[in-house]
């Protein structure tokens, strides 16, 4: 294979969608206690850890530095192969930057080797379908240029929307003003997020309801769905699986043929969206 496939835990991928795909761990601090998620979701008990936020429970989340980049590329490269990053994007988060960084000082010591840096513009299953399809092109034996603009070409199709059960979590992290927050609970509106063509986290819709939010999912599906046979459709939840049960019945009345994956959210961008996050990635048409 030419090139190896690397993304981190903030692309929410279980253990039977990881081949060909090497994880990056993600380091965070709850209570004041360092902790860091190796990408395992299988392990991941995100009963445990939403309860946890529910109860108050604080957590602070850190960029992937450069420095683990260096480490985790040196040998790939001294290995004679190329290296493919799929980074949590740009717009919530500094890795992407720290990655390119890396990729640069490593390309000027590697001579004729590359690393490229996919942006995602999107956290969760939103970079980690843009991972499957990098492995996948692997080992298909496609030449590392070719598959990056392949895998470029696959950004703005990705398509990412969730909902959110409280708006706490995001005041906390800058994505709403406190008043809106405090307006909204008081109001049950609930908040239809996606990232948009800059990788920022935006709202698209309001609701008032959990039911109306996920009918709001629904439509956003529908609407930009592409129509292809035996579409991947992947749900993720912050411990919140019957509502993630009842997105999966609602797509698979749109597209009955559709493979639909459903897994807990991963804790490293799961800190900033809170328990109840109920989020639906898919291949469309645009975001």
């Amino acid at each position: 294979m030419a090139f190896a496939v690397f993304a981190d835990g903030a692309a929410n991928l279980p253990g039977r969608m990881l081949d060909g795909i090497s994880l990056l761990s993600c380091d965070y601090v709850m209570d004041g206690k360092a902790c860091t998620y190796q990408g395992d979701l299988d392990r991941f008990d995100g009963h445990a850890y939403y309860e946890k936020l529910r109860a108050g429970h604080t957590v602070q989340t850190s960029l992937l530095n450069t420095e683990k980049f260096l480490n985790a590329f040196t040998p790939i490269l001294k290995a004679g192969k190329d290296v493919i990053y799929i980074s949590m994007s740009s717009g919530i988060s500094g890795t992407y930057n720290a990655a390119v960084a890396a990729a640069q000082s490593l390309m000027e010591s590697f001579s004729g080797r590359l690393v490229h840096i996919v942006d995602s513009l999107g956290c969760g299953f939103g970079n980690g379908m843009l991972a499957i399809k990098a492995a996948e092109l692997n080992r298909q034996g496609m030449e590392t240029r070719e598959a990056a603009r392949i895998l470029e070409e696959e950004v703005p199709h990705t398509c990412q929307y969730f909902t959110v059960d409280d708006l706490n979590f995001l005041k906390r992290t800058g994505r709403v003003n406190g008043l809106t927050a405090k307006i909204a609970t008081v109001l049950n509106i609930k908040p239809i997020l996606f990232g948009d063509s800059t990788g920022h986290i935006v709202s698209c819709e309001k609701v008032r309801g959990r039911k109306k939010s996920i009918e709001a999912l629904v439509a956003r599906y529908r609407i930009r769905r592409t129509g292809e046979k035996h579409p991947n459709v992947y749900i993720s939840h912050g411990d919140c699986l019957q509502d993630a049960e009842q997105l999966e019945e609602m797509i698979l009345e749109e597209t009955p043929d559709a493979k639909v994956e459903i897994c807990q959210h991963e804790p490293f961008s799961g800190a900033h969206v809170g328990p109840g996050m109920l989020g639906l990635f898919f291949r469309g048409k645009e975001r």
